[in-house]
C-alpha cells in the first residue's frame, strides 16, 4: 500500500457496515476535526497541554493535535536539534488516546509516529537519532491504548487501563508516573487531563513511580 492509499484509508469515515452496527464506529472527517479543535486553538498550540481522546478511533483528532504542536515546536526551536527533540518529546507525550478496538489503537499509534517521523527525518536527515525515535515509539505505545473507556479496562483481559504521565523535570531528564485511568477520570470528574481552569489536573496517587531518565533513553 503506497502513502496516498494509506492516507485515504486513514481518513475514511466508515471501515465497514459491521463495525458501524456493532460499535457505532463512524470517524470524524478532517474539516469537522479542525473546526472543533479551533474552538480550543490556544490549547492545541500549547506544547505541554495534555489531550485525552477516550474514543480515539484511528486518531483523526490526535494526529491533527500533534501536527499543530509540532508546528509550534518547529517555529520556536527549529534552529537547534536538541531543543527541537526536547520539546517534541513534550508534545508527543502530552497526547493520549484509548479505543475499544485493538486495530484502531494500533493504527492510531502508527499514524502519530508516521507524522512525527516524517517531520523529524525531513528536518534533520542523517543527523536523526535512532535512540530518540525509539523513545517516541515507546511513549506512543504507553499513551495510545486498547481499552474500553466506559468501564476503564481492557476488553479482553479486563485489567485496568493504566496511562503514563511524563514530566520534563530538568532540561533533559524526564519523570514517568503511571496512573489508573479510572482514578484519573474520577479525580478530574471529566474525560480530560485538564482541570476547569485548563491546567494539568492534580493527580497524586500513581500506581508506579519511575526514576528520572534522559529522554533519549526511554526506548
Amino acid at each position: 500500500m503506497n502513502e496516498s492509499e494509506k492516507d485515504l484509508k486513514a481518513t475514511q469515515q466508515v471501515k465497514s457496515k459491521k463495525r458501524v452496527a456493532e460499535h457505532g464506529e463512524v470517524f470524524t472527517n478532517e474539516r469537522e476535526v479542525n473546526a472543533m479543535l479551533d474552538l480550543v486553538k490556544h490549547e492545541t498550540e500549547r506544547i505541554d497541554s495534555r489531550f485525552l481522546e477516550p474514543a480515539c478511533g484511528n486518531g483523526n483528532f490526535l494526529v491533527e493535535v500533534l501536527r499543530r504542536k509540532l508546528g509550534v515546536v518547529d517555529s520556536r526551536y527549529g534552529k537547534s536539534q536538541i531543543e527541537w527533540e526536547r520539546y517534541a518529546v513534550i508534545a508527543v507525550s502530552s497526547i493520549y488516546g484509548v479505543d475499544i478496538l485493538e486495530d484502531n489503537a494500533l493504527e492510531c499509534q502508527e499514524r502519530l509516529f508516521s507524522i512525527f517521523s516524517k517531520i523529524y527525518l525531513g528536518k534533520f536527515g542523517t543527523n536523526c537519532k535512532l535512540e530518540f525515535i525509539k523513545s517516541i515509539k515507546f511513549i506512543l505505545k504507553r499513551n495510545i491504548l486498547w481499552g474500553d473507556a466506559l468501564d476503564f479496562t481492557n476488553p479482553i483481559t479486563k485489567k485496568p487501563i493504566v496511562f503514563s504521565e511524563w514530566s520534563m523535570v530538568t532540561e533533559n531528564m524526564i519523570k514517568r508516573r503511571d496512573f489508573v485511568f479510572k482514578f484519573l477520570v474520577e479525580k478530574t470528574h471529566q474525560f480530560s487531563i485538564f482541570n476547569d481552569e485548563g491546567n494539568p489536573a492534580a493527580i497524586d496517587e500513581p500506581v508506579k513511580d519511575f526514576p528520572l531518565i534522559h529522554f533519549l533513553k526511554l526506548g
